[in-house]
């Protein structure tokens, strides 16, 4: 019979508590933690910056950011882009060059044999058994071209059975940050939220718990409430407005303009703190792996 303490050693089961424990105090393996509200942004935020935004823009797939941010974000993808582009450039010139260099060695070669066959016909015959090369050659690293390269046998590249690694061509398409999917400047598409205008509340837009409304219906927006984009004009209305509304007869109801399927931008909802509404809420940290 083992003793019931909170710091018993003596049993013979290594229970999960005790296995959580050790490893918290360890520093070794995946550390996961549920994050709440909070640490989740609103709706009307930027997705990258996870500020409200000033200039809102949003995605073909309902990811609003700040005009100037995501803007910024392309033009430093295209940045990268140009500078990884000149590099494969110039390592593909440099690839095609040791390429002719190898293709000339190797006819150099064949001329030289042919020719020292030719040479020794009369004046002595060849031997099949020995090889044409000279029986001594070099240890050393610093021969047969070898200079030009650095040494680094413990480098996995750099061993004799690795295989030279193939340049690939930069990929030229700009990825969304969130989705991954391909995004375009001109596809990003202006927003205009419907600001609550209360004459008795003098705080700032920023700090006011409850900042836009829906444009045809005047409900407060929240993070609980899912939203739709309107593509022609913009503006930002509760889901509940527009299966109720403009479903029936697709006709936008403050310009009276007809409006197709493709017109309508479902917006990704902000952080509740409920699994159901939002995907990811686990946070994980990753800490080095304990090995035997």
């Amino acid at each position: 019979m083992t003793r019931h303490a909170r710091n018993c050693t003596a049993g013979a089961v290594y229970t999960y508590h005790e296995k959580k424990k050790d490893a918290k105090a360890s520093g070794y393996g995946t550390s996961a933690q549920r994050i709440g509200k909070d640490s989740v942004k609103d709706f009307d935020c930027c997705s990258l910056s996870l500020q409200p935004c000033k200039n809102p823009v949003i995605t073909k797939d309902g990811y609003l950011f700040d005009k100037e941010v995501i803007l910024q974000y392309i033009i430093t993808k295209k940045n990268e882009y140009s500078r990884k582009l000149k590099e494969y450039e110039k390592l593909k010139k440099q690839e095609d060059e040791e390429l002719q260099e190898k293709f000339a060695a190797e006819g150099n070669k064949k001329v030289e044999n042919f020719l020292k066959g030719e040479n020794n016909i009369v004046s002595k015959p060849i031997d099949g058994f020995k090889s044409n090369e000279p029986s001594t050659s070099s240890v050393s690293n610093m021969v047969n071209g070898l200079d030009k390269h650095l040494p680094s046998f413990w480098v996995p590249s750099k061993t004799p059975t690795a295989e030279k690694s193939k340049l690939q061509k930069p990929d030229s398409v700009i990825p969304c940050p969130i989705s991954g999917k391909p995004l375009k400047a001109k596809d990003l598409i202006d927003v205009k939220f419907a600001a609550i205008k209360d004459p008795d509340d003098k705080k700032c837009l920023i700090t006011k718990e409850n900042r836009y409304m829906c444009a045809v219906t005047h409900d407060v927006l929240s993070n609980s409430i899912p939203c739709v984009v309107l593509r022609p004009t913009g503006d930002v209305i509760t889901l509940e407005c527009f299966e109720k509304i403009i479903k029936k007869d697709w006709i936008h109801p403050l310009t009276a303009q007809k409006l197709k399927e493709k017109d309508i931008i479902y917006m990704q909802r902000g952080g509740t703190g409920y699994s159901q509404t939002n995907v990811n809420l686990e946070g994980k940290h990753e800490r080095p792996a304990l090995q035997a």
